[in-house]
């Protein structure tokens, strides 16, 4: 059996030792940041990853005294959520505390988004094995991961399922332990609830419809706790107020979308250095995205064939990857979907309005132009 633990302890103590945020360094990055949002995220990223660490940290620990085997699943999980990740979604959710308070304390909002961080860790997880995507994050995925560890592939797809389970789970645990109001607190575990829901309804009609509309599939699937469910979640947090939530969910909806739009072309040309994924991998995944369907509506037939030769093909030739990926642009569809991402964000900032708060405003307006023009 391999060992559980495959990394190094880190110095920070596990448990209840939380590092607190502080507002001057956050209104100290916000001074030197022309886009509010860019620089609340790199505060936010420090602060997410040191919360997230110790608590994870802590679990290795316990899983370590429960079983080795335990703890191998657990470290695989570890590794995966510490190993990178743009902590948009605290970040988010931080923004909507912010919207709907301008004065609340951080501590809070910053301690549920290590919750979120766990969350994403777990659709990420199963999402990875649906797939069958052996790289995240540039590391294997945590199924293949764990394959590796026990030398049996099928332990490692049943182990990375159990690790996903053990993310979610965790994640409740941290906001059941948030020190807000019990009639808060209910209206969180909702939100919570919510936003998996969309997620698993999202990820069904990706998985299994063959037409349908792909907008919404994004909505659900990635919108619902990418973008919607982290500024809903932030605005209970802050007890925010009806008006601000019907705010926050009319700006939601169009940049989540969006930012689908914008991972969409990212997974077909993007870098993999900055990714961490393969050139094309979308392609050879066979994912259904809009993009593509905007190539197989526009592409003369011979393209459509090649198109067909590499779409849902992983053992597909480099050269043909290319060539599909020329279609791709040539045919308009990555110009098409550029144009959609401008509108949906034109959509967004329209959305805001004047009931959040000034900061708020800042926040979400820079929300947008990071997330719908990201480059990783």
């Amino acid at each position: 059996m391999p060992p559980s633990s495959q990394r190094p302890r880190r110095s920070s103590s596990a448990g209840s030792a939380r590092p607190r945020a502080s507002s001057r360094s956050l209104a100290h990055a916000k001074a030197l940041e022309p886009n509010a949002f860019a620089a609340l995220l790199s505060t936010v990223q420090d602060e997410t990853e040191a919360r997230l660490s110790a608590c994870l940290d802590s679990r290795l620990e316990r899983a370590e005294k429960i079983a080795p085997e335990v703890g191998t699943m657990v470290s695989a999980l570890s590794e995966l959520c510490l190993r990178g990740g743009k902590r948009l979604r605290p970040a988010l959710l931080v923004a909507g505390y912010r919207a709907a308070s301008a004065r609340a304390d951080l501590d809070i909002a910053l301690d549920a988004g290590v919750a979120l961080e766990l969350l994403q860790a777990y659709f990420l997880i199963h999402d990875d094995w649906m797939d069958g995507d052996i790289v995240r994050r540039g590391g294997p995925s945590v199924h293949a991961l764990l394959g590796e560890r026990f030398q049996n592939q099928r332990l490692g797809d049943a182990s990375a399922i159990l690790a996903g389970d053990y993310a979610v789970a965790l994640a409740t645990e941290l906001l059941a332990e948030l020190d807000v109001r019990s009639g808060v607190q209910a209206r969180v575990f909702a939100c919570f609830a919510r936003m998996q829901l969309a997620a698993v309804a999202g990820q069904q009609i990706d998985l299994v419809a063959e037409a349908g509309d792909i907008e919404l599939a994004y909505a659900l699937k990635t919108g619902s706790y990418t973008v919607q469910g982290p500024l809903e979640l932030g605005a209970l947090l802050a007890s925010g107020s009806t008006v601000t939530l019907r705010a926050l969910e009319r700006f939601a909806r169009p940049l989540g979308i969006a930012f689908q739009l914008r991972d969409d072309l990212l997974g077909a040309f993007g870098d993999p250095s900055k990714t961490g994924k393969p050139l094309g991998n979308d392609l050879r995944a066979g994912k259904r995205t809009l993009l593509l369907a905007a190539a197989l509506e526009r592409a003369r037939p011979a393209d459509r064939v090649l198109l067909g030769r590499v779409v849902g093909n992983r053992k597909a030739r480099d050269k043909d990857l290319r060539a599909a990926l020329e279609i791709l642009e040539k045919s308009g569809a990555r110009a098409a979907v550029e144009a959609r991402i401008a509108q949906l964000s034109r959509r967004a900032l329209k959305a805001i309005g004047r009931d959040v708060t000034v900061e708020g405003r800042e926040l979400l307006t820079g929300a947008v132009e990071l997330l719908a023009q990201r480059r990783t």
